[in-house]
């Protein structure tokens, strides 16, 4: 049940985070940092940030079906937290290595932060269903 729960609220993080990222080239107009000649640059950035958003937003809903809806495959479960516990270590690494929000501490700490408490989740998560 605690591995449900911490799932959950990482999934949750998970999704929000996934949602969150769609509006982030509008809000932060990343298209006016590019030449308006780089049609093909633009075209990409938009892909892969949809394509990341949508992953996020689709692993989050991944976890929180197996955890709920397929009880007949814990195997599947594990694998799905210890895959979501790696890309969130990945992701605190990066934050480490390459920090994101640095013109404000408190963002880049703040995020550093959310990255390895979502991290933790997972990973407690995965342990508990072991």
């Amino acid at each position: 049940m605690l591995s449900r729960i911490l799932c959950t609220i990482g999934s949750v993080i998970t999704i929000g985070f996934g949602g969150w990222h769609f509006f982030v080239p509008k809000a932060y107009k990343w298209y006016s940092y590019m030449d308006e000649n780089a049609t093909e640059l633009v075209v990409a950035v938009r892909a892969i940030n949809v394509f990341f958003s949508l992953s996020l937003v689709l692993i989050g809903l991944s976890n929180i079906i197996f955890a709920y809806f397929i009880k007949d495959s814990k195997q599947g479960y594990i694998v799905l937290m210890a895959m979501s516990s790696v890309l969130w270590l990945v992701r605190v690494i990066m934050q480490i290595v390459y920090p994101q929000g640095s013109i404000n501490p408190s963002l880049q700490y703040g995020m550093l932060a959310s990255f390895i408490i979502t991290f933790l989740l997972f990973t407690l998560s995965f342990i508990f269903a072991l």
